[in-house]
């Protein structure tokens, strides 16, 4: 599979129809660069679509999730977040990703 090194979320909605060169734009402008085995996750306004662009070091790969029921855990504000994997696989699956600190410790209930 492709290797990701560093998984980073846009704390901004991004509107779902934009492709793969908009969404790189947007990575661009938000983290700087598109760095290789990075992924960078976007989700959309009302918080029930994610795509994630990750650079694999010679192109990059574009995927789309969505969620039949429910909505992904996300705060609108400007910036990035750094994730974990742990978050990152809290977040895919709609659970609350921000109260997992290091380890899997959670620390806010």
């Amino acid at each position: 599979m492709i290797r990701v090194d560093a998984l980073w979320l846009s704390t901004r909605p991004l509107d779902m129809r934009a492709g793969t060169e908009t969404i790189l734009a947007q990575v661009v402008r938000i983290f700087g660069a598109a760095q290789p085995h990075h992924a960078y996750l976007f989700a959309n306004r009302r918080g029930n679509r994610l795509k994630v662009l990750v650079h694999d070091g010679y192109g990059v790969w574009l995927a789309n999730r969505r969620l039949n029921q429910g909505r992904f855990q996300l705060r609108p504000s400007e910036g990035s977040i750094a994730l974990t994997r742990g978050q990152f696989d809290a977040l895919i699956l709609g659970l609350p990703w921000e109260r997992l600190a290091d380890g899997g410790v959670i620390r806010v209930l």
